[in-house]
């Protein structure tokens, strides 16, 4: 008979000890220019991440100028005074470094990753860009252009379009809050180099600016770096600027985008709640995570799963601006899309999910696997050196202490089913929520009109 062969295996790796978890708490200090610096040394993270935040908040823009302070935020990377664009985005490539930077409500933020071994050039770059940026006429009139050709495309985007006329609802026609973060047509039109410049003069100083490192800074001396770089950037003394109280209408109403044709209706049900200062929040995010955090949350489970109107249906919490004193917003939302002969149904049940979450509450399974997802998965979000990078100058735009996130998984986990559920009830009641549907007008109004949701307008998409 002929003998099987037999195999030797490798013996099965063992589990190790798990062990304990925090977000990371940064190191604070102050250059001699008014400058704040977070660091944040994290062992084996050789790209190092740093963030600036610039106390330049969409509602400075000048009136009839919405979107200047998104022109500035791109033309800090188009040329300094020792380099021109094209020797910029070459100095960039040169050091391994990508630089990016946005403006939105809080303010103007540039993100900078670089090796750690060339931090010294990458911190150079940017603190070029903030000290002496160019703002050359060809390149802000190119800038101007691009954001120009953005604007159709964005109103043709069902979901941008919805996200669109949810703030022209909810918050009054005098705030920034109601007009899109960078702009429309007829303001971007009247943006020039000398527009940008003005801002910039008026906004950008190191005295209220807040830098923020993290990465392996060994054998790095990063003061004496931040004193040769981000240190040489002088300004004007300056006052943090005072916070608007956010103001906000969420008397429950529909509104439909017509989109005659359309096969899907894109929908977005939201309001305004309290943001990260509230002592409910950890309750919220745990609430609104069982809701429609994921694919086993309520919504999914009945409008994907049970019913197969859509994809995917999720709620969440995203702030919008924050204050010194602790006041501040959010925005609560439910967003996803349906095939458009099942809209009202659809909506229908989404109510029913509502008013049964009132009715009912979470059970304990959900919280659950709510707080694993939540809490369990932290230390891998945070693995890289930008993740950590990111969610600090968060907590620098919305005035919270270092050690909030730290604060928040340690709630989180101790969060019961009940907290989280009167939270979640609270944040989404039946009849306080601002719906937008961008959608065939014709054959949803109808339907959505006899669920008694809210007064039903229509307007016309652009």
């Amino acid at each position: 008979m002929t003998e099987l062969a037999t195999m030797d295996f490798h013996p099965q790796p063992q589990a190790g000890e798990a062990r304990p978890w925090a977000f990371p708490a940064p190191e604070r200090g102050t250059l001699d220019n008014g400058l704040t610096v977070l660091r944040c040394h994290r062992p084996g993270q050789q790209v190092v991440a740093v963030e600036v935040i610039l106390d330049a908040p969409l509602e400075a823009e000048p009136a009839g100028l919405d979107g200047v302070a998104t022109i500035m935020a791109r033309a800090f990377s188009e040329g300094t005074d020792k380099h021109s664009a094209e020797e910029f985005a070459a100095e960039l490539e040169r050091c391994g470094a990508t630089l990016d930077a946005h403006a939105d409500h809080p303010g103007v933020r540039l993100s900078l990753e670089v090796p750690a071994s060339r931090l010294a050039k990458g911190l150079g770059l940017v603190a070029d860009a903030l000290r002496a940026p160019a703002f050359a006429d060809s390149e802000v009139e190119r800038l101007v252009r691009n954001r120009l050709d953005e604007i159709p495309h964005e109103l043709a985007n069902p979901s941008r379009r919805a996200a669109k006329e949810l703030s022209k609802e909810l918050f009054p026609a005098s705030s920034r809050m109601s007009r899109p973060r960078q702009g429309t047509e007829e303001t971007v039109e009247g943006i020039d180099s000398a527009a940008v410049r003005a801002f910039y003069e008026q906004h950008v100083r190191p005295a209220t600016a807040t830098a923020v490192v993290v990465g392996d800074l060994t054998g790095i001396d990063l003061d004496a770096l931040l004193g040769d770089t981000l240190g040489a950037w002088t300004g004007s003394p300056g006052k943090p600027r005072p916070v608007p109280a956010v103001v906000a209408d969420d008397t429950g109403r529909v509104v439909i985008v017509d989109r005659p044709g359309a096969v899907q209706t894109q929908l977005l049900i939201g309001r305004i709640g309290p943001d990260r200062h509230d002592r409910v929040w950890p309750a919220q995010v745990l609430g609104t995570y069982c809701l429609g955090g994921t694919l086993t949350s309520r919504l999914d489970r009945v409008l994907r799963e049970e019913k197969g109107y859509t994809y995917g249906v999720r709620s969440f919490g995203q702030v919008l601006r924050s204050a010194p004193d602790g006041t501040g917003a959010a925005m609560l939302a439910i967003s996803g899309s349906v095939d458009t002969p099942n809209t009202g149904p659809a909506l229908g049940d989404l109510w029913t999910v509502l008013r049964t979450l009132a009715a009912e509450g979470l059970t304990d399974a959900e919280r659950d696997v709510a707080v694993q997802n939540l809490v369990g998965v932290a230390p891998l979000k945070y693995e890289t050196a930008a993740a950590v990078a990111s969610t600090l100058a968060d907590q620098v735009e919305q005035h919270l202490p270092d050690h909030y996130q730290a604060d928040l998984y340690r709630q989180l986990a101790a969060t019961g089913t009940v907290e989280a559920t009167a939270a979640v009830v609270k944040a989404f009641p039946v009849d306080r929520l601002v719906t937008v549907l961008v959608g065939d007008a014709a054959q949803i109004k109808a339907p959505v009109e006899a669920l008694g949701i809210g007064e039903v307008t229509v307007v016309t998409a652009e």
